[in-house]
């Protein structure tokens, strides 16, 4: 399968393998030696349809033994325990939640004792954090020093909340983070290029990011629609909350420019499964 890479000059995922089952992984967060993580694809899963094949939501209709057959794959695969994941419940607030060790299991094997939940951190070895996607940026946090981590689902509602630089809060107030010492990711997400908003849309990003930004972040077309960069947003939340450039990953990689790859709500008008995105801190 071809893959459509947004910048060829600009880094790019690894691609993992094993069996059927294919993600994607962070070099840099890779690297550092302190967290498992990954982002899922459409590949090696058991769904069929528009859900084909790696289905990760139970809440659009898939058939739930293929959803659970699903996570076992994917876990097995990059190398966790499904009963240690604890999911996010997406309502593109900024709510960011704290998580212990009692609620792994919520949101796979059994409910979810919270909602409105789109970001969330902890610094409990063995806790999979995930979240869902279909276009949404997910965002990493890996605070090196106090071993801690966030992650978060920013929409374009959470992007103009900055749900970035409220997940480094809420880590900082936990953990003590600093985030100069966070290693931090943008994940696969819908590009500016493929990114149509209307002028409601762009007054919330005007009156959240300082008029210097505009020029990058979304220009007007013709017909009175915009064409937003979430990307940019993001990275212009992250490095004013003070993560280092050379700590931040980039994407390079959209979701509607790949939709037999990656789940696109607006590549398949709203007809596909969910991607995840998940992150733990290893048990050493």
């Amino acid at each position: 399968m071809e893959i459509h890479w947004k910048n060829e000059a600009e880094p790019r995922l690894r691609i993992r393998q094993k069996g059927e089952v294919c993600w994607l992984t962070y070099p840099q967060l890779d690297a550092c030696g302190l967290v498992c993580h990954g982002f899922t694809t459409r590949l090696g899963g058991v769904s069929e349809g528009m859900w084909s094949s790696m289905n990760l939501s139970f809440t659009r209709g898939d058939r739930a033994e293929c959803v659970q057959e699903n996570y076992r794959r994917i876990a097995d695969a990059i190398g966790f325990s499904v009963d240690k994941i604890v999911c996010s419940d997406q309502t593109h607030t900024t709510n960011v939640a704290v998580v212990t060790a009692e609620r792994c299991g919520e949101g796979v094997l059994r409910p979810r004792a919270w909602s409105d939940v789109d970001g969330m951190v902890t610094d409990v070895p063995g806790v999979v954090l995930a979240t869902f996607y279909a276009d949404c940026v997910p965002l990493y946090f890996v605070d090196t020093v106090h071993r801690a981590i966030g992650l978060s689902h920013s929409g374009w509602r959470g992007t103009v909340g900055q749900i970035g630089a409220v997940t480094l809060q809420k880590m900082h107030d936990e953990y003590g983070t600093d985030p100069a010492d966070v290693l931090a990711a943008i994940g696969p997400s819908i590009c500016r290029d493929c990114y149509e908003v209307s002028e409601d849309v762009i007054e919330q990003f005007r009156a959240a990011y300082g008029q210097e930004y505009w020029p990058r972040l979304f220009y007007e077309k013709p017909d009175g629609k915009y064409q937003l960069d979430l990307w940019e947003a993001c990275r212009v939340t992250l490095l004013n909350a003070g993560i280092r450039p050379e700590h931040l990953s980039l994407p390079n990689l959209c979701t509607c420019c790949n939709p037999e790859l990656l789940f696109s709500h607006r590549a398949s008008r709203g007809k596909r499964g969910n991607l995840a995105a998940f992150l733990c801190i290893t048990d050493m």
